[in-house]
C-alpha cells in the first residue's frame, strides 16, 4: 500500500512538473516566432499538443510557415501537427506561407500534404498570394493544380484580388490559366468593377477587352463606388506591440499594459489621419483614351486618378463601423479590467483590440466581438494572419 501511494505521488508530481513547463499562448508565439527550436522541442517533449495555438498567427506549424522557418515546420509535423488545420479565423499554414511570399515554405507544405483547394467557399492560398502580389507563388500554386476560380467566403476570386490590388502581371497569369472575368461576388462586384474602382485601368482593359472597357471608361468614376484601402500599421506601433507581447511573456505585465496603450493610441491616430486624407479630392495623374478603328464614334476618354488610402479596412461602410464598435468595446473593457486591478484580463482585452485594429481588409473574416459583461477571461486575441 505504501509503495502504491509513493507511486501515485510521483505520478502526480511529474504531472504538475510537466504542466508547469508548458507555455501560455503569448510565450508560445514569442518563442516560435523567434525560431527557438530547442524550447519548442522541450515543450513538445513535456506534452504540449502539436496543434497548440499561440495568441496571434496560430499553431507552431502556422507560425513556422508565416516566418518561412522550414525546420520549425518539420519539427511540428514530425510530432503530429495537422498540416491542414485551420486557425480560429479559418486560415491554414499554406495560406500564411502564401501571404508572406515564402515560396520554399509553400513548396514544402504542398509536398507534405497541404491541400491546394478547399471545400466550399473559403479563402485559399491562391487568393492570398494574388492579393499580396507574390507572382512566383501564384505560378507554383497554379502549376500544382490550384483552382484559378476558387471562391472566397464572399464569392470573390483570385482575379478579383489581383484587380483590386493592381497586380497586373498576376492578373495576366490568372487569365492565361483560365480565370473567369464574369464571376460576381455577393456584393455584386466582378473583377472589372474592382479594377475600375481602384483605378487599375490596365487590368480593367485586359479583363474586359476594348469594347467593354471603352464603355466602362465612359462612366463617371463615382459609379464604381468609393475605393477602400487597407491602412498599414505604423512601424512604431508594430514595434511596440511586439515588445508588449515579449514583456507579457516575461511576466512584466505593467510594462506590457503601457506599451499596449501607447501602440493602440498610435494606430488610432494613424486611422484618423488616413480618414482625413480620404476626404480630400483625388489628384488627376493622367488620361486614358480608348478607340476602335472600325468604330470612331466609340472613342472615349477617362481621367486617371490617384487612389487615396482610407482608414477603413473592410469592404463597405457598414463593416468599418462594426469594426470600430468592436474595437471601442474591447478598449472599454480593457480600461474596466485595469481599474478593477484585473491585469490579466486587461492584457487580453488590449490584445483583442489590437487584433481588430490591425486586421487588414484582406479576407473580411468575422472580427472577434467582446462578450457581454465583464468576463473572467477575455480570451486570446484573434489571429493576426493575413485576411485578404
Amino acid at each position: 500500500m505504501r509503495v502504491l501511494l509513493i507511486l501515485i505521488l510521483l505520478l502526480l508530481t511529474n504531472g504538475f512538473a510537466r504542466a508547469a513547463t508548458l507555455p501560455d499562448p503569448v510565450s508560445f508565439s514569442v518563442a516560435i516566432e523567434r525560431g527557438d527550436l530547442r524550447l519548442a522541442s522541450q515543450w513538445l517533449d513535456a506534452g504540449l499538443e502539436p496543434d497548440f495555438e499561440g495568441d496571434t498567427v496560430g499553431t507552431g506549424l502556422m507560425i513556422g510557415a508565416w516566418e518561412g522557418n522550414i525546420p520549425m515546420m518539420e519539427l511540428f509535423v514530425a510530432r503530429g501537427a495537422d498540416i491542414n488545420k485551420a486557425n480560429r479565423i479559418g486560415e491554414q499554414a499554406l495560406l500564411h506561407a502564401a501571404w508572406k511570399g515564402r515560396l520554399d515554405a509553400v513548396r514544402w507544405l504542398v509536398e507534405h500534404g497541404a491541400r491546394l483547394n478547399r471545400d466550399g467557399r473559403q479563402w485559399a492560398a491562391l487568393h492570398y498570394a494574388a492579393f499580396a502580389g507574390h507572382g512566383e507563388v501564384v505560378g507554383y500554386l497554379l502549376e500544382r493544380g490550384a483552382d484559378v476560380n476558387a471562391l472566397s467566403t464572399n464569392g470573390s476570386t483570385p482575379l478579383m484580388m489581383a484587380a483590386r490590388e493592381g497586380r497586373e502581371t498576376i492578373a495576366t497569369t490568372l487569365l492565361g490559366a483560365g480565370a473567369r472575368p464574369d464571376i460576381v461576388n455577393e456584393r455584386g462586384d466582378d473583377a472589372v468593377r474592382w479594377a475600375m474602382r481602384y483605378n487599375n485601368l490596365g487590368i480593367a482593359r485586359e479583363i474586359a477587352g476594348s469594347a467593354r472597357f471603352a464603355a466602362a471608361a465612359a462612366q463617371p468614376a463615382a459609379s464604381w463606388g468609393p475605393p477602400v484601402r487597407s491602412q498599414p500599421v505604423p512601424d512604431r506601433a508594430d514595434m511596440m506591440l511586439a515588445q508588449a507581447r515579449k514583456m507579457e511573456a516575461a511576466g512584466r505585465r505593467e510594462d506590457a499594459l503601457k506599451l499596449y496603450r501607447a501602440s493602440l493610441a498610435a494606430i488610432r491616430q494613424a486611422d484618423v489621419a488616413a480618414t482625413k486624407a480620404a476626404g480630400q479630392a483625388r489628384a488627376v495623374t493622367g488620361m486614358v483614351i480608348s478607340a476602335q478603328r472600325d468604330k470612331p464614334g466609340a472613342q472615349s476618354a477617362a481621367l486617371n486618378y490617384a487612389t487615396p488610402a482610407l482608414a477603413a479596412e473592410s469592404g463597405d461602410a457598414g463593416a468599418a463601423a462594426a469594426r470600430a464598435d468592436i474595437v471601442d468595446d474591447w478598449l472599454r473593457r480593457a480600461r474596466e479590467f485595469e481599474a478593477a486591478g484585473r491585469r490579466n484580463e486587461a492584457l487580453q482585452a488590449y490584445r483583442q483590440a489590437s487584433a481588430a485594429l490591425r486586421s487588414p481588409l484582406k479576407s473580411q473574416a468575422p472580427l472577434s466581438a467582446p462578450p457581454p459583461g465583464l468576463p473572467g477571461d477575455a480570451g486570446d486575441s484573434a489571429a493576426a494572419g493575413p485576411q485578404p
